[in-house]
């Protein structure tokens, strides 16, 4: 099906005129978490050629994502994102950022693709597109000024020459959640050559994790391979699921499937 606006603010229950505004901003970008889930299973069979889509084709995404409901990527959920609000009039752009791994070093710079909004002399971070655990609503690029989400706070911090986006739950300190460069980016940079993006996809083909998640009103749920990371009004836990069963219902709910 060809792109639709009134289907998409449809498929993400959004009642009312979308006006370009920040509180309509907000609503949708937390919709968008809400319904539509990231499912990195999509990325298997592809090889090092990970980010060969990241100029999607909207209408086809648009189908088997927004309609369909199959979830998406990062440059899928995030680009057919960026192509609504760019409908409803927001001016918006491109971003990439390297997330923090489990060792705290940053993937490459352009391992993730998000966005932006600027809105009212404010750059506002949009980002649909990834698992978590972050931020539900846009975050604004105000460096050092602590802004706080369903009991989890988030600030920007700058270090080594870019901008980190941390979080800190209702326990423990500040923690990275990825390190981007503010400036805007174009899709046809991820087009380009890159041994260190193949090298990295390399190694993500190689760990065999699968990763989905999706959010809720409070929080999120990120299932990777056999744990959920579930994140709740700012308190996190982590537990194994093993049991077929549970796994098949876990992975049921993130997907907004049926359960088998």
């Amino acid at each position: 099906m060809v792109f639709s606006v009134d289907a998409y603010l449809k498929a993400l229950d959004f009642r009312g005129t979308p006006e370009p505004t920040r509180e309509t901003l907000r609503d949708l970008h937390k919709r968008h978490l809400m319904t539509l889930p990231y499912d990195s299973s999509l990325n298997t069979g592809r090889g090092t050629a990970l980010w060969a889509g990241v100029d999607i084709d909207v209408d086809a995404a648009f189908d088997a994502i927004v309609l369909g409901g199959r979830g998406g990527v990062c440059y899928e959920l995030n680009g057919l994102f960026r192509h609504l609000l760019d409908r409803l009039g927001y001016d918006t752009g491109v971003l990439a950022a390297g997330i923090r791994q489990v060792d705290d070093t940053f993937g490459p710079d352009l391992e993730h693709v998000f966005g932006f909004v600027r809105l009212d002399g404010q750059q506002l971070l949009a980002d649909v597109g990834f698992v978590g655990p972050s931020y539900l609503e846009p975050l604004p690029v105000e460096p050092d000024t602590v802004t706080r989400q369903y009991g989890t706070d988030y600030r920007i911090v700058r270090a080594d020459g870019y901008h980190v986006v941390q979080r800190r739950g209702q326990t423990g300190g500040w923690v990275a959640v990825y390190r981007f460069d503010p400036r805007p980016r174009d899709l046809a940079e991820w087009l380009a050559p890159s041994p260190e993006l193949e090298a990295f996809a390399r190694r993500l083909a190689g760990s065999g994790i699968v990763v989905r998640g999706r959010a809720f009103a409070t929080g999120q749920r990120i299932l990777i391979g056999r744990r959920l990371v579930s994140v709740d009004g700012g308190h996190e836990r982590m537990r194994g699921v093993v049991d077929p069963d549970d796994h098949a219902r876990v992975l049921a709910d993130i997907l907004r499937q049926d359960t088998p």
